[in-house]
């Protein structure tokens, strides 16, 4: 049985283009269990998706406590947006399929794995990760 994807945003780590792009291919992901968070600044720039949980976050690695908190370490897909490595070991060792979302220039040979993607939005107008929501929303079982 696939549950809901499972998505984390660290909204301070990725740009606005990004994040909007990112935002958008999940408005009809309602299945899924999506977290925002960041710096109100980061959060108020655009809107995120009305069954996203956002939460506010400041200072050093207040946003990074806050989404390992929300993870859930089972089998289902994780959607993980982040602009940093400091999720690499979540990500290599999450049981089920793991969409990494964020810049190319960034990722970090650490974010490698079996069962890890990586897609920057920015490089294909977000088709990669349409695609992903896409084919795990269908294969969803709520």
């Amino acid at each position: 049985m696939i549950a809901p994807v499972q998505v984390l945003i660290d909204a301070d780590n990725l740009d606005v283009p990004r994040l909007r792009l990112l935002a958008a291919a999940l408005e009809d992901a309602s299945s899924a269990d999506i977290v925002v968070v960041g710096a109100p600044a980061a959060l108020e720039a655009l809107d995120w998706p009305p069954h996203a949980r956002v939460l506010a976050a400041s200072g050093w690695q207040g946003a990074d406590l806050a989404l390992a908190r929300s993870y859930r370490a089972d089998d289902r897909p994780l959607l993980l947006a982040t602009g940093d490595g400091d999720f690499a070991q979540l990500a290599r060792r999450h049981p089920g399929p793991v969409l990494l979302v964020g810049r190319t220039s960034s990722r970090s040979r650490a974010f490698v794995g079996p069962r890890i993607t990586s897609t920057d939005p920015a490089s294909d107008g977000g088709t990669q990760l349409r695609s992903w929501i896409a084919f795990w929303g269908q294969n969803a079982v709520t």
